[in-house]
């Protein structure tokens, strides 16, 4: 590794994800680095919670693309299966629909194509021609879109993009993610269920291009995984070694202004201390970045008019008993998509949500006592814009209850132990989440790859963002490439 950081100090501010890879490169490239984190923990939205004996991930849980976390360690001489260990999902998710169809998905295209069409009569070929385009938008657009700056001249310059933007009218830019599935499959059951894709950026599958169809390319092209310990292990195992290539960590040490001179970050006021720094790099919502850490320099124009992402109401609920029909990764669909997709639009918890049910003590024992399961139980709900949340919360729980009832012929609501709940305000004020938008900036109009926030200031030198709400986006993969890109930025 070329050590251009040798003798100089880098300041992150926040630790999730992006800003602990970004921590782990520049300590590789020999920079003093130092993590500040208003948290007693580091981990970000896949901290831990632990309660009456359970265990559950702030935030995200599915874990694709694990090369990308992979190459951080090896980058550094490390072999990753010393810090953490993989599993691959076979299958992946089980679905659940309101009229009773019930059918898994699994990584493997032929098998998937077989499930789906002996569950539903979608043909098989049609999943599989589905498969196989959505591999190639991937490959046709990773270059641009994921792996490197696209606010750099030279990123535009090389074969891979060239021939992108020469292909990129059909990517999908122009027309929705639900009308190219319409036009794809013909069983709404089959539609609904890679509309969803969406929603892994927080964004609406009917007003959302088509080339959000990509997201879906990890799960069946190339597969999901668990990790030993659940996502927050991914956290763990990046501060370990960042700790073991120098990296101090300040916990509960909230970051009050970014310091600048002459058009340059010089550093950091944390806890009224300033701490100077020849590169500053924000793992904060880029949003609150500007608005509280540079309150002296104007937003950029993409700040102040981005619409954000949605949200989410998670319970964490400890469960007595076990669900032999519910694997790790479950989804009970609503009856009307797209009305659930109307009341978001009007920011409105929808009355009749798709519920998500996690559950790693299936793989995890040690996540739940013996004979319990503990469910991360995640709704779709808008951002905080003063809604009584108090009210949306009870009656989401309600709601919830009764739908997954009904769809597992028993009634949940006794065996609920223990329960924690995270909704947009609580997101807000424990991942400084710009109104508890979990995605920062949404993926609903057709150039939001190219409105969203660069790794770097246009204005301020010596200043790098990362993390979900900047390029390329939100999830744990996506974050480790906003690191990545700032590493090469850098060097």
């Amino acid at each position: 590794m070329n050590k251009t950081g040798k003798g100089r100090k880098a300041i992150i501010i926040g630790s999730g994800v992006g800003g602990l890879a970004t921590a782990v490169r520049l300590a590789n490239r020999g920079f003093d680095v130092t993590v500040l984190e208003k948290n007693a923990t580091t981990g970000g939205k896949i901290q831990k919670i632990e309660k009456d004996g359970f265990t559950w991930g702030f935030g995200a849980s599915l874990f694709t693309f694990p090369e990308l976390l992979s190459d951080v360690f090896r980058e550094c001489g490390r072999d990753p299966e010393d810090y953490y260990k993989v599993h691959r999902l076979d299958p992946i998710c089980n679905y659940f629909y309101e009229d009773g169809t019930r059918l898994s998905s699994y990584a493997e295209p032929e098998k998937c194509a077989e499930e789906i069409q002996n569950k539903t009569g979608e043909p098989a070929k049609n999943v599989i021609r589905y498969l196989r385009k959505i591999a190639g938008v991937y490959e046709s657009t990773k270059d641009i879109f994921l792996f490197h700056s696209l606010h750099k001249l030279s990123t535009y310059l090389t074969p891979q993009t060239l021939r992108a933007l020469v292909n990129i009218s059909n990517i999908g830019i122009h027309k929705s993610l639900n009308k190219a599935n319409e036009q794809s499959f013909r069983d709404p059951r089959i539609i609904q269920l890679f509309n969803r894709y969406a929603t892994y950026n927080g964004s609406d599958p009917y007003v959302a291009p088509s080339t959000l169809s990509v997201t879906a390319h990890p799960e069946y092209n190339s597969g999901a995984y668990f990790i030993d310990g659940g996502m927050p292990d991914i956290a763990r195992s990046l501060e370990k070694l960042a700790r073991e290539l120098g990296v101090r960590f300040l916990t509960s040490t909230l970051v009050e202004k970014i310091e600048t001179d002459k058009g340059k970050a010089t550093g950091v006021y944390a806890n009224g201390v300033l701490h100077r720094a020849d590169i500053v790099v924000s793992n904060m919502d880029v949003n609150f970045t500007y608005k509280k850490l540079l309150k002296e320099q104007p937003a950029p124009e993409s700040i102040n008019s981005q619409r954000l992402s949605s949200s989410a109401i998670i319970f964490y609920w400890g469960m007595k008993g076990t669900f032999t029909e519910l694997d790790m990764h479950n989804i009970f669909f609503s009856a009307d998509y797209h009305g659930e997709f109307v009341h978001l639009r009007k920011k409105e918890v929808p009355d009749d949500p798709t519920v998500y049910v996690f559950i790693s003590s299936k793989l995890q024992k040690k996540h739940a006592p013996e004979g319990c399961e503990n469910w991360f139980t995640l709704i779709n709900s808008p951002n905080d814009t003063g809604q009584d949340w108090d009210k949306a919360i009870a009656e989401a729980r309600k709601n919830i209850i009764a739908k997954l009832s009904r769809a597992l012929g028993r009634d949940i609501a006794p065996l609920i132990i223990s329960e924690t709940v995270n909704h947009p305000c609580s997101i807000r004020d424990k991942t400084l989440s710009c109104q508890g938008a979990l995605y920062g900036a949404s993926s609903n109009e057709a150039m939001s790859a190219f409105l969203r926030h660069p790794n770097f200031s246009r204005r301020i030198d010596n200043l790098y963002f990362c993390g979900g709400s900047v390029h390329p986006g939100g999830g744990v993969p996506l974050c480790l490439l906003s690191a990545k890109i700032i590493d090469e930025l850098i060097a």
